[in-house]
């Protein structure tokens, strides 16, 4: 095998590593919320978007590096990925500092649902309904909130994508 067309696998399995990566973190948010009833709060949902649009850009990456496209194409793709990582280190950084009460949270961020009548109509009940608040983490393990344990899964996919960008090619 040629040194190019070892770097290619190797770009294979970077890529698919990162969009796995993503995909199980993501995966394991909503497995919490829907099958351990654990409801998420504003910063909760908008720590997840960096995520799903990464899975996306992931298979996109694995696919530029199995059909063989420009090197430039999957390295840009990666290059994305880690930058929603990092973006991701700092929505998942700035719930946590919400948390433990460092700052002040969105106006946003609901306490709890909103009393009253019942509303008339499922629309009204949308609008009436009111999530978590930001400032209590729902669970910590290991002294970590999910917020916490988002800053750690990100930084660790993020190292990935970086070391995949500067690593030594032949």
């Amino acid at each position: 095998m040629s040194v190019s067309a070892s770097y290619l696998k190797n770009d294979t399995a970077i890529a698919a590593v990162l969009t796995l990566g993503m995909a199980v973190v993501v995966g394991s948010a909503l497995g919490f919320e829907h099958i351990g009833g654990y409801v998420p709060c504003a910063l909760c949902l908008m720590q997840r978007n960096p995520y799903y649009i990464g899975v996306g850009v992931g298979a996109l990456a694995t696919l530029s590096s199995v059909l063989r496209l420009p090197a430039a194409v999957t390295r840009s793709l990666i290059a994305i990925i880690a930058i929603l990582m990092i973006v991701s280190i700092g929505l998942g950084t700035y719930h946590a500092g919400v948390e433990w009460k460092f700052w002040e949270g969105p106006t946003t961020c609901a306490v709890g649902a909103t009393g009253g009548e019942a509303p008339v109509n499922v629309l009204e009940a949308l609008n009436e309904t009111k999530g978590p608040s930001c400032t209590e983490a729902a669970l910590r393990v290991l002294g970590l909130s999910f917020a916490g344990w988002n800053v750690i899964t990100s930084a660790a996919l993020a190292a990935i994508a970086a070391w995949a960008l500067f690593r030594k090619r032949a």
